[in-house]
């Protein structure tokens, strides 16, 4: 597997992990899945430690698919490490009814977590959330929105 795909790799289990997870049911290890990139480009830079996936990129597993109009990958070449990604331009994740779409996502390994600023807003069925930033912390099983806007649907009280 050629570097790019494996550092995507990590990042696609990671989101994996955050959309697929209950707050109240214990995370699974996800199982290895596939994962397909396509984009317009793609520049390895190996003394910069970075991969640039540009234009209409989409990376596809089973579970998830991410699209954005651009990509940068930022990795530890030494420990084969992936230390963060920005994701920036039409930024939406997609998982079974669940989507996040924002102008920006960074994720950070260090500090185990995704935050999603510019526009951001959380769509489950018919609920919304939105806010300034949305973050999430991986480890933590927990979100935080900050400017926080919630529209729940009842739809089965309404009769």
């Amino acid at each position: 597997m050629s570097r790019p795909l494996f550092i995507f790799n990590t990042l696609l289990m990671v989101l994996v992990l955050c959309l697929s997870s209950h707050a109240a049911a214990p995370l699974e290890k996800p199982s290895k899945k596939p994962v397909v990139i396509t984009s317009d480009s793609l520049t390895a830079d190996n003394r910069n430690n970075t991969a640039i996936f540009e234009g209409s990129v989409v990376a596809r597993t089973d579970d998830i698919t991410i699209y954005s109009d651009r990509m940068t990958v930022f990795y530890d070449n030494s420990e084969s490490r992936l230390n963060k990604i920005e994701a920036a331009g039409n930024v939406k994740v997609h998982s079974k009814e669940r989507a996040i779409f924002s102008d920006e996502a960074v994720y950070s390994d260090s500090e185990k977590k995704i935050v999603f600023k510019g526009n951001p807003r959380a769509v489950e069925g018919e609920n919304l959330i939105t806010g300034t930033a949305i973050t999430f912390y991986l480890q933590d099983d927990r979100a935080v929105v900050e400017g926080s806007r919630v529209i729940l649907q009842n739809r089965q009280g309404l009769k």
